[in-house]
């Protein structure tokens, strides 16, 4: 079965019986030819690194430019000195998606999901969920199915990549994928996770990919934070019964009709937005010199 639109997921599971998750572990299955055990176990590989990722976090780590490292740390110290407006849960997202996105910008070792850019909402909102609430593996592996399915549908119908279309297309689709895997874990219906993945998008939509020095270290370790953020408004929104006035299929029609009509300069090329400001500019020619 080929992941083509959410609409052909939600009518497998009519069809079958089935819930999201397993519509999509029966996809990966017949499309890698694996049992479900190997499936299993190769969604377990990803939750694995997602942990070890976060366990090995070090806030004096810095990436080679100098400009990213040890927020993640500092995001964790205001929230325990219990400073944070958020607090709770939310503080915890905020700081992990800090954390792992600095992981990756300092080269250690991430999962990209879907792309190494956009690697920490995902885990940002899964590990302090699964802390706070004590998830079974089981759980976490049905959540990471759903996220993955809603990925696939993203690359297949609009693209994941902020070279072709925008930081939308990286970040947008990474908040889309924790949406909907929260909204799973929760025990949300087949039809609200596509109303969360439908919200999380718009909210999103027509973000630009403009990497100061073409680096993926500024703006993108921060947007990771709003993603998570996102992931999660839209999560609850949707397990509150508020649905997207745009079906989920379409809003993912109309991101990647978006990311085609955006300007090159807008496109991971760091030829515009914040790669184009003074300062943006001036890092850029720092790091230019020999």
């Amino acid at each position: 079965m080929a992941l083509d639109s959410m609409k052909e997921i939600f009518e497998a599971m009519e069809d079958q019986g089935l819930p999201f998750w397993e519509v999509i572990l029966r996809a990966d299955m017949e499309d890698r030819q694996v049992s479900r055990s190997q499936s299993m176990a190769k969604m377990l590989t990803v939750w694995q690194a997602m942990s070890e990722a976060a366990d090995n976090y070090s806030g004096r780590r810095r990436s080679a430019s100098g400009l990213v490292g040890g927020d993640g740390m500092k995001m964790r110290q205001y929230t325990l000195r219990g400073k944070a407006m958020t607090g709770g849960y939310v503080s915890e997202v905020i700081a992990e998606a800090l954390s792992m996105a600095e992981s990756n910008a300092c080269m250690c070792r991430i999962v990209a999901a879907p792309t190494a850019g956009a690697c920490g909402v995902l885990p940002a909102v899964m590990l302090p969920l699964c802390r706070r609430e004590k998830l079974t593996q089981h759980q976490i592996l049905e959540a990471l199915y759903v996220a993955s399915g809603i990925g696939a549908v993203i690359a297949h119908k609009a693209g994941i990549a902020g070279a072709s279309g925008g930081c939308q297309a990286e970040i947008g689709t990474a908040s889309a994928m924790a949406a909907g895997a929260l909204v799973a874990l929760r025990g949300g219906t087949g039809e609200q996770i596509g109303h969360g993945v439908a919200m999380a998008l718009k909210n999103l939509m027509g973000l630009v990919c403009d990497p100061v020095a073409g680096l993926v270290e500024v703006p993108c370790v921060k947007r990771n934070v709003i993603g998570a953020v996102n992931a999660v408004s839209a999560a609850d929104m949707a397990l509150a019964g508020i649905e997207s006035r745009i079906p989920v299929d379409e809003v993912i029609d109309a991101m990647g009709e978006v990311g085609r009509r955006m300007p090159v300069e807008f496109r991971e090329t760091a030829l515009g937005g914040l790669a184009a400001t003074p300062t943006g500019q001036a890092v850029k020619a720092r790091m230019q010199k020999p």
